[in-house]
């Protein structure tokens, strides 16, 4: 990793901040402040110009025979940023550059300076000249669309979005005149948005979604060469700029009003798949869009969604696992360490496939990732235990008014043979629940009511079968593990019941 050292303390990472990739450049909408890291461009200092040379133009190096097509200019005109094509720019006093619109008094400044071969970074401005319009004062979101620079959550205008010209984003000039022109809400047929901005999503080159409050809308084709505007829904919104992901089938995946939705490949149906598993899912969680942030990232390796919770302030965190690689979608709550607290989520697809994974940015300023093989959590200098616990289900012991009795459990614990690449079960305590209906029982079990047996098996295989005799109409059996450098699985569970009588 490279440090941009122009960086530090040009960015403020206590207010919204959101970056995104094009032309070989990141780009970072951090409200008033939008910058661009610059990783494929050199840089020449130069005595300022009377002219700057027109994007695009070529400048060429009199004694290195160095050449560079332009592609942008700093606004005072100090620094030309260029992909080089030939040679090497040189650093010496009174070389000559010509080439582009440049007056005949500017082609020999007073020095070139050969840019490091770091990346640069720089205020991301339009091109100095009288024909490349502005860019709004503030932003917090924005994507790369159609070879457009998309940006929106504008504070001072929050139903407004702004396109840069196709290929080029410093150009903001809204004047309709071709197909490539620069376009926003108020010069296209499409218009302001009539609901506040949350969030970009450049499904494909044929649409753009935009996330309102309470509204989803899609962009199909280019607004500036006769493309529409359309709304996806006029109910559900999307939380935040980063709550959404797509998965390797392209269906889209949003933390919404209602809770967790998902809207099927190329604009389908959207369905509330939270609803019956979790109803009351938004106001359990309570996050507020001013002191939380919702992330959701679909993780290729272990084909599923992450989604975070992640209260600002002090990281403390509330998450969901959202498991697509059965036949059978399951939600399962996680929570991290506090410094674990999950600000944003990206998946790192690398060239070399053991660095490919979900990078998980934290509160205390780490990247990770998520591990299959480590049985702690990493949190900086120190390790903390993983808490981990499954309910098997709920199982009705009785028929009618009528009471069971659990009178033989026999539990397997996976591992144990000499070869395989899994590792061997470690120790796992069991707790048995009864009561007189479900609901009761699970309450018990959430309350951390006492069981009415608990016991901590070890080792591998087979287990001694147990009689712990007890009895009522419903029975859960809790397995759980939260010992530190632990980890538990479980083959299978044998229970015999039998009738014990009414209720009483």
């Amino acid at each position: 990793m490279v440090v941009l050292s122009d960086s530090i303390g040009d960015i403020d990472t206590s207010d919204q901040l959101q970056m995104f990739e094009g032309f070989q450049k990141v780009f970072i909408v951090n409200g008033t402040k939008l910058k661009i890291a610059d990783f494929i461009n050199t840089k020449l200092t130069v005595a300022a110009l009377t002219t700057a040379p027109t994007r695009g133009s070529i400048v060429t190096q009199a004694t290195s025979t160095a050449t560079m097509v332009v592609d942008f200019v700093s606004s005072d005109k100090t620094i030309i940023y260029g992909y080089t094509t030939s040679g090497t720019f040189v650093t010496t006093a009174g070389y000559t550059l010509s080439g582009g619109s440049m007056d005949p008094e500017d082609k020999v400044p007073s020095a070139v300076a050969q840019a490091s071969t770091t990346p640069h970074w720089y205020d991301w401005t339009v091109y100095p000249d009288d024909a490349s319009g502005s860019l709004p004062d503030q932003a917090y979101l924005g994507c790369l669309w159609r070879a457009r620079i998309v940006l929106s959550g504008n504070p001072d205008d929050p139903h407004q979005w702004y396109m840069s010209r196709q290929g080029d984003h410093t150009d903001f000039a809204y004047v309709a005149n071709d197909a490539q022109s620069p376009v926003n809400g108020q010069n296209a047929d499409a218009g302001k948005i009539g609901d506040i901005v949350r969030c970009l999503i450049p499904y494909s080159d044929d649409y753009l979604i935009m996330g309102c409050a309470t509204t989803i809308h899609v962009f199909r084709g280019d607004p500036a060469a006769g493309g529409s505007r359309d709304a996806l829904s006029k109910t559900i919104g999307i939380y935040g700029a980063n709550s959404w992901c797509l998965d390797k089938e392209r269906n889209l995946y949003f933390w919404g009003t209602g809770g967790l939705y998902k809207m099927e490949r190329d604009l389908g149906p959207i369905t509330n798949i939270s609803e019956i598993s979790l109803p009351e899912l938004v106001g359990d969680e309570a996050a507020d869009p001013t002191t939380h942030r919702i992330t959701l990232g679909y993780d290729r390796k272990r084909f599923g969604i992450v989604i975070c919770v992640t209260k600002l302030s002090d990281g403390s965190n509330s998450n969901y696992w959202l498991s697509l690689g059965t036949k059978t979608v399951g939600v399962f709550p996680e929570s991290y360490p506090d410094e674990c607290g999950v600000y944003s989520l990206f998946y790192y697809d690398a060239n070399d496939k053991d660095y490919r994974d979900l990078l998980v940015g934290c509160k205390d300023g780490y990247i990770r990732k998520f591990d299959t093989a480590a049985k702690d959590d990493d949190v900086g200098v120190t390790n903390d235990a993983i808490s981990s616990y499954v309910l098997y289900p709920i199982l009705q012991m009785g028929e009618e008014d009528m009471e069971g009795k659990l009178t033989s459990l026999t539990i397997e614990l996976a591992g144990g043979a000499s070869e395989g690449a899994h590792a061997d079960s470690d120790g796992v305590t069991y707790s048995i629940y009864v009561a007189d209906d479900g609901e009761t029982l699970i309450e018990d079990i959430k309350d951390g009511v006492t069981p009415k047996v608990t016991a901590t098996l070890s080792g591998t295989g087979r287990k001694t079968r147990v009689r712990p005799r007890v009895r009522g109409a419903y029975g859960g059996i809790l397995f759980s593990n939260s010992v530190e450098g632990e980890t538990f699985a479980i083959n299978r569970v044998l229970v015999d019941v039998g009738l014990a009588g009414r209720i009483r």
